[in-house]
């Protein structure tokens, strides 16, 4: 099968940037197992295992098509009519500004909790590839914890990160901001248990995974899935983080712990005693870029027969800005 996936970025990125990676990931896998694979990407993409097709802004999505691709996977909604079998990822919430625009009736999102936040059954969960993270060392000595996202969006907490480790008396590597915050008014963070590693990826962010104790987690919006919970569980990390959005459905008792109370994450970060083993084996049988892979794949097959994806167009709804909040018992 001839797949065309397509999205307005750039290819491949070597830090941030989750949809990116997941496109990648899909990418290699599907031709690894004997698909044939195209991006239609921006100009400046590569990528040594599919052809790059350059997309553009004011031609026709159709007659960008290459010839003999038999379906396109979209990483953005499509907002003309499309003449190949197609579906839709969408990685994220739909913002307040973008509510008035219809999701297709092919969207596929990435939790069960995600899909029904927008009125819709399909969803794949999104799964690591592995080789790009290298082996684990789930017998190393671990002396602290981490912060993993996009540090200068006011929902990924990295505040609440901060509070949280500080009262559990445990040291903090933030990955994906900096101690100069410019985008929430030049904030600064001048704790000096606190080591700030900017925009990192490759394995540099690898080794720090690797000597970290688990990942504080404390979101305050509907995480569509979570990309940075699969990596640190990957190197043996346990999850600690809010309820809000996909998070009970990926974190189990097993791989880490979930309150909207800071003292309870406080209590459980002190007293963690979580198997490195088995988070990292968790990993390994639920979220693989292999498993995404295959689950896609068996999409494809209906779309190319002619099936819908969802029994009616999905909705934005109110899935941007909920009102996700954190208490603190310990002030009651």
């Amino acid at each position: 099968m001839h797949i065309l996936i397509a999205h307005h970025t750039r290819i491949p990125v070597t830090k941030y940037g989750g949809t990116e990676r997941i496109m990648w990931w899909l990418g290699k896998e599907l031709q690894r197992l004997g698909h044939q694979v195209s991006f239609l990407v921006n100009s400046q993409s590569n990528c040594p295992f599919a052809e790059i097709v350059p997309i553009k802004k004011r031609i026709p999505l159709n007659d960008q098509v290459p010839e003999g691709v038999d379906l396109v996977h979209f990483f953005f909604q499509p907002r003309e009519e499309v003449e190949k079998p197609y579906l839709v990822t969408n990685q994220g919430n739909v913002p307040d500004d973008e509510k008035h625009l219809p999701l297709d009736q092919n969207t596929v999102f990435v939790s069960k909790n995600h899909a029904k936040r927008h009125g819709a059954e399909r969803f794949v969960y999104n799964g690591l590839d592995t080789s790009d993270c290298g082996p684990p060392d789930l017998n190393r000595e671990r002396s602290y914890f981490h912060f993993l996202a996009k540090a200068s969006w006011k929902l990924k907490n990295l505040q609440g990160a901060i509070e949280i480790a500080e009262r559990a008396e445990k040291r903090l590597e933030i990955l994906g901001g900096s101690r100069i915050n410019h985008k929430t008014g030049l904030k600064y963070f001048d704790k000096r248990d606190l080591k700030f590693h900017g925009m990192v990826g490759g394995e540099r962010k690898n080794r720090i995974l690797n000597g970290s104790k688990g990942l504080i987690f404390p979101v305050l919006w509907n995480e569509p899935f979570g990309i940075a919970m699969i990596e640190s569980l990957y190197f043996g990390c346990p999850v600690f983080g809010t309820t809000f959005g996909s998070l009970p459905e990926i974190i189990n008792e097993d791989v880490g712990y979930l309150s909207n109370d800071v003292s309870d994450l406080v209590s459980a970060i002190k007293t963690s005693h979580y198997d490195k083993k088995m988070c990292h084996d968790y990993v390994h049988s639920q979220f693989t870029a292999e498993n995404m892979t295959m689950n896609y794949l068996k999409l494809y097959e209906k779309v190319l027969s002619g099936e819908r994806l969802n029994y009616q167009a999905p909705s934005a709804g109110n899935t941007f800005n909920e009102k996700c909040e954190m208490i603190d018992s310990t002030n009651d």
